[in-house]
């Protein structure tokens, strides 16, 4: 707020005490300058007091982390257990639907409103904290359900089709012609942050993703439709073009949050489907990988299947080339695999040099743990739920059931995975170290074989 009596004081021409000399009822400059002094003394008073009440409200409605806040559990009893930091019960998540279908989140949000429970804002400060370059969600969507076209502003995105039979679009830069193709369960798909992508449900059940999002901040997403409807109508009829104009353009209509989606109508849902068109495979093995078709990779233990950049190329199929090369000519992609662990087996302790890891529990049960420099963990996993390793921190996943624990794992590089693991480092540490280091006969780390 401007105010009058220090502009008049700063005016050329006769003094305060000139101006008003002589006039009776005069109110001499001095005082008004301390009554606006007073008023505003008094209107900043207020808004202190109006922002304290606020805050005090909003602290009833906000949970605060009693992990990082001791006093915040005072009186409470409640206390938020250190696993949630790397833990996210994410089949348990809040429930966000869209037309068509539903998503739930294992992810950094701004608004605390959006956290369900004290646990997933502790997951999401962990991630956001320690940069994850990660983050999570399953997304479902219904028989004859769309995901709508849409963008990711902030990251790149990586997922792997759990069940059911999907139609893929995918639309680059310089409007070039979208890319379609079918994804069955076990296959993997890449959308590079900004291009314009969809998925179609045209199976006859419910089509289940796990999505790696290649960022730790709050996600952010363009739709299709919010872009249009943000253009004013005489604009997108300039650029559209479409017979009718302006008045065309008027009759789009924004769709209700449980309106199912017009699809049209085909003989048989399943693709291949002459309604369904497919792109050329070596368009579409840039977006496209079959994971579950894929090379494995055991180890005492279990088995890997990997999708993801290799510097030496050696031995790939072209489809498998050209995804490679896909994922390293963009910025900030990931590294995705599935991890079998066959019944009551271990995936021993190791860790990698350069990436974070998360995971997501399809099948299976069993327990994971890490060793931070500040503190170990352990704690059981169930399917539905999502487990995040840090870079650097040793951890490793152990089966407790007769069947497999199966995971889907992704990695924050699009270089090659780093990783050393304890029994690596156990033999390339010499013994008489080794020997120091425990307070044990240096021939006694023969006990430990090698492979």
């Amino acid at each position: 707020m401007e105010n009058e009596a220090f502009e008049m004081h700063g005016a050329a021409g006769p003094g305060p005490k000139e101006e008003f000399k002589g006039k009776p009822g005069s109110v001499s400059m001095l005082k008004i300058f301390f009554l606006c002094l007073l008023a505003s003394l008094i209107t900043t008073a207020v808004a202190i007091l109006a922002l304290a009440l606020i805050g005090r409200a909003r602290g009833a409605e906000f949970p605060k982390n009693p992990a990082r806040d001791p006093a915040a559990s005072e009186g409470t009893g409640k206390s938020i257990d250190p696993k949630f930091q790397f833990l996210h019960h994410l089949s348990k998540a809040k429930i966000h639907k869209y037309p068509g279908g539903e998503m739930q989140w294992a992810r950094f949000r701004k608004n605390l409103r959006d956290y369900e429970n004290l646990e997933e804002l502790e997951f999401g400060l962990s991630i956001n904290g320690r940069r994850s370059q990660i983050s999570v969600g399953m997304l479902r969507i219904r028989r004859r359900g769309l995901r709508v076209p849409h963008w990711h502003l902030n990251a790149n995105e990586h997922g792997v089709l759990l069940e059911g039979t999907a139609w893929v679009g995918v639309v680059g830069p310089d409007g070039g012609e979208a890319t379609t193709f079918a994804v069955r369960a076990g296959q993997a798909v890449f959308f590079p942050r900004n291009w314009v992508h969809w998925v179609q449900n045209v199976g006859h059940g419910e089509c289940v993703w796990v999505l790696f999002f290649s960022t730790h901040e709050e996600l952010r997403t363009l739709g299709a439709e919010q872009a249009f409807f943000g253009t004013p109508e005489d604009v997108a009829a300039r650029a559209l073009r479409p017979e009718g104009g302006v008045g065309f353009i008027r009759k789009f209509r924004k769709a209700r949050e449980e309106e199912p989606i017009k699809l049209p109508a085909t003989p048989e849902w399943p693709i291949p489907n002459s309604s369904w068109p497919q792109s050329a495979e070596a368009n579409v093995a840039r977006f496209f990988y079959d994971l579950k078709g894929s090379a494995e990779f055991p180890f005492r233990g279990g088995v890997f299947q990997w999708a993801r950049f290799r510097e030496n190329g050696t031995g790939l199929a072209e489809r498998e080339r050209i995804f490679s090369q896909s994922l390293h000519e963009h910025e900030n992609t990931l590294t995705l695999a599935t991890l079998k662990i066959f019944g009551n087996h271990l995936g021993q302790p190791h860790f990698h040099f350069n990436a974070n890891e998360m995971g997501f529990v399809v099948s299976g049960c069993g327990q994971a743990g890490l060793t931070l420099p500040s503190s170990s963990l352990t704690f059981p996993l169930s399917i539905g739920d999502v487990v995040f390793f840090p870079a650097g921190s040793q951890h490793f996943i152990q089966s407790f059931c007769q069947e497999p624990l199966l995971l889907v794992l992704a990695y924050s590089t699009g270089s090659q995975l780093q990783t050393l693991r304890m029994e690596q480092y156990f033999h390339g540490i010499p013994k008489h170290i080794l020997a120091q280091l425990f307070h044990k006969e240096p021939a006694e780390f023969q006990k430990i074989p090698k492979d």
